[in-house]
């Protein structure tokens, strides 16, 4: 217990009471309008006596408010109004719309309302790549409703890292380096996450000094907003990655060159790491941290990622130690308060390097309760459970869930109900919050009103009264029909259980070959009833916004599996020598499905292509930078990287993308089948990946603009799906 407070003694928001209050009050006003007047927020930090966030709910005498919200800062307080909206109200607030209709008059509380027991003291939200799958493209409108979202949620630690290279440029510039040396190492706007990490150098780049300025005015509005909720901001730091330039100004610096990183090689990857014990690690670290907190302040926490996917150079124990020390003594250079927050991916990425012994050098280089270690997967992979707890190091369990902001239904809902009680009862445990880290957002909002209540509960919850009452929130009117689909698709799509790893990996979304995988973790049945039940609710649901959202997911998610059904057929026909089936097969997934899957993703504007690529253009200051904005969105959601590099790792399901790139391979590789059928020559995958490498190539760079406006009636597309393909 002595270590968990260690761990936490240094984290506490700055700002005081007041003005913490004035953010709730502000929030509210522009979640509720009017009827905020109906509800009284304060913020007294005494009320958590030291320990954990906390609020209080109660109805005073009298009639002016109905519901009196105390919380011991502004994200508690935040987190009791939305209690108060949610299970008294009927309401519900998610990354694809609100239900607010508010009883009226507001109803009043018998009894005084807490939170149960004292909630682990964090709950972290953000993953690295987050920065650049999903936030790329926001302006601070987007941002505001996020940070909202996150108080609402309870979210008390976030990184803020906005801005950061305008502060890399600066460092950089006073070293010594030039402009070229500079804009040869950072990337384009939609992999900067990678750069960061040292995993990237010079893709899609260079920035614009536009994209500096804008950026730091974001991060200003960021960290202040952050700030005045009572959150606790992660700043960047330091973790050893340089520029080839720096070798040129500082010739005798020891400086190594790492591999490439994935399936790139050394035209864009293969960063220098400096060596721990060379004195340039402190003056760049020190450099660059002094001038962060200089611009932005500091709430004493940052994050730095030094082999995130990239294997050290050695696996001595002693040279692990030594990184992490310089790493975290650069940090404590410039604040000696600092508290180093880290992302365990690399120990379950690489389990054959990460032996106890390695594990245990890196973590017990930093002082015992300096560190805090981020289990990133540790709803699949826990790494807590095979290092007695981070060795003594304290943690923050997480939920990964999404990899690359793919699109399909998918959680581990039994994992997340169980695994972070079993984390906190694990002998000497070291568990000081939990956490959502999706590499991706905007998908599957129903695991995360999930993870986010159990952030505060003191057990897990029944799982099929829970999604019963979160139906009905959603849509803002009980209905049998949607309340027995969402406990189908709890039971099927949501409940993988053992190592799940939620890449999509559908047909419909791949590269096509001979060999590709349909094996599902649910019953396909289940989507399939889920989607007419649907279906049936949308004369007494259609109005409701989210409901529209789920149908459209829901159809998509059934189109998806038809893909593959429609799939298997073509293969069969193919090694069959089966002609008349092939064109059958082919000509129906081809000419009528997939169109029919694009049309109904293009009637909402959350599943559009050019709601993305628009957000893209949009930041720009010139012709130019739009161009190459557009294309940093388009190769990320397709080639990543020059040649196909981590292919469609970061694919989404987008009205305008199914048709003109996943619709025009798949015609490709079912002319390439019938060809190969008629001529009676084999079928060849290599060259058919150079064919199709072209068609993928061409829709990066076809400068065709795609609406941002949804068109067409969702309900009366997805019926007409269903009349034509339900099975």
């Amino acid at each position: 217990l002595l270590l968990m407070a260690a761990a936490a003694a240094p984290v506490r928001a700055v700002v005081g009471d007041a003005r913490q209050e004035a953010a709730v009050r502000a929030l509210a006003r522009r979640l509720l309008g009017p009827r905020a007047a109906a509800v009284s927020l304060s913020v007294e930090a005494a009320l958590a006596a030291g320990g954990p966030d906390t609020y209080r709910l109660r109805s005073p005498p009298g009639a002016a408010v109905a519901v009196a919200v105390t919380g011991s800062s502004g994200v508690a307080a935040a987190a009791g109004l939305y209690r108060y909206l949610r299970d008294f109200c009927g309401c519900h607030i998610s990354w694809s719309g609100a239900q607010l209709r508010l009883p009226e008059p507001l109803p009043r509380l018998r009894d005084e309302i807490r939170p149960p027991a004292a909630p682990p003291r964090y709950r972290y939200y953000q993953n690295a790549c987050t920065q650049s799958y999903s936030y790329a493209w926001w302006d601070w409108a987007r941002w505001e409703r996020e940070i909202d979202w996150m108080a609402l949620s309870g979210i008390n630690l976030a990184p803020a890292f906005a801005g950061q290279e305008a502060a890399w440029q600066r460092v950089y510039r006073s070293l010594g380096l030039n402009q070229s040396e500079i804009d040869a190492y950072f990337t384009g706007p939609a992999f900067l996450a990678w750069n960061r990490m040292g995993n990237l150098r010079g893709w899609a780049g260079p920035l614009p000094p536009a994209w500096h300025l804008k950026q730091l005015y974001l991060q200003y509005r960021i960290v202040e907003r952050m700030r005045s909720l009572g959150m606790i901001t992660v700043l960047p730091a330091f973790a050893g990655h340089v520029p080839q330039g720096v070798l040129r100004v500082f010739p005798r610096v020891n400086a190594t060159r790492l591999g490439g990183w994935s399936h790139f090689d050394c035209t864009y990857s293969c960063t220098y790491l400096l060596d721990p014990e060379d004195p340039m690690f402190q003056v760049i670290g020190t450099l660059f941290l002094k001038e962060l907190i200089k611009e932005f302040g500091t709430d004493h926490v940052y994050s730095a990622d030094t082999f995130n996917e990239m294997t050290p150079l050695s696996s001595d124990p002693a040279y692990l130690s030594r990184v992490s020390n310089a790493v975290f003594r650069s940090m404590t250079g410039a604040d000696p308060e600092a508290l180093w927050l880290m992302q365990g991916w690399l120990f379950q990425h690489q389990p054959d390097f990460w032996q106890p012994a390695q594990v245990r050098a890196l973590l017990h280089g930093v002082p015992l309760g300096r560190m805090i270690v981020l289990d990133l997967f540790a709803e699949s992979k826990p790494v807590y459970q095979w290092t007695e707890s981070f060795y003594g190091q304290p943690f923050i369990w997480c939920m990964l869930h999404n990899f690359g902001g793919n699109h399909g239904l998918f959680g581990t809902v039994e994992a997340i109900n169980h695994g972070p009680f079993a984390a906190r009862r694990f002998p000497n445990s070291t568990m000081v919050g939990t956490g959502l880290v999706p590499e991706g957002i905007e998908q599957n909002d129903m695991v995360y009103e999930l993870m986010n209540e159990l952030g505060w509960t003191q057990e897990p919850l029944d799982l099929p009264s829970w999604v019963t009452r979160y139906a009905e929130r959603r849509y803002g009117a009980p209905n049998a029909a949607a309340a027995s689909a969402w406990r189908l698709l709890l039971r099927s799509v949501y409940n993988c259980t053992g190592v799940c790893v939620n890449h999509n990996r559908s047909p419909l979304v791949r590269r096509p070959s001979l060999r590709m995988d349909t094996e599902l973790w649910y019953n396909a049945s289940d989507v399939y009833e889920a989607w007419r039940l649907l279906l049936s609710a949308g004369a007494e649901l259609g109005a409701s916004p989210t409901f529209r959202y789920d149908l459209v997911d829901v159809t998509r998610q059934a189109a998806q599996q038809l893909v593959s059904e429609y799939y298997l057929s073509i293969r069969r026909a193919f090694q069959s020598h089966a002609l008349p089936e092939l064109l059958t097969a082919g000509g129906v997934l081809v000419y009528d499905l997939l169109p029919e899957l694009d049309s109904l993703l293009s009637s909402h504007s959350l599943f559009l292509l050019g709601r993305w690529l628009e957000s893209a253009r949009a930041v720009a200051t010139s012709d130019r930078e739009a161009e190459q904005y557009e294309l940093n969105a388009r190769n990320q959601v397709t080639l990543w990287g020059p040649s196909g590099n981590i292919l469609d790792y970061a694919n989404k399901q987008l009205g305008g993308l199914v048709l003109d790139y996943y619709g025009v391979r798949w015609s490709l590789f079912v002319s390439a089948l019938v060809e190969s059928l008629n001529s009676g020559s084999p079928f060849h995958q290599d060259q058919f990946n150079q064919a199709v490498f072209q068609v993928e190539r061409g829709f990066v760079y076809n400068k065709k603009r795609y609406p941002a406006v949804p068109a067409g009636d969702t309900l009366e597309i997805s019926r007409k799906l269903f009349l034509k393909y339900y099975p």
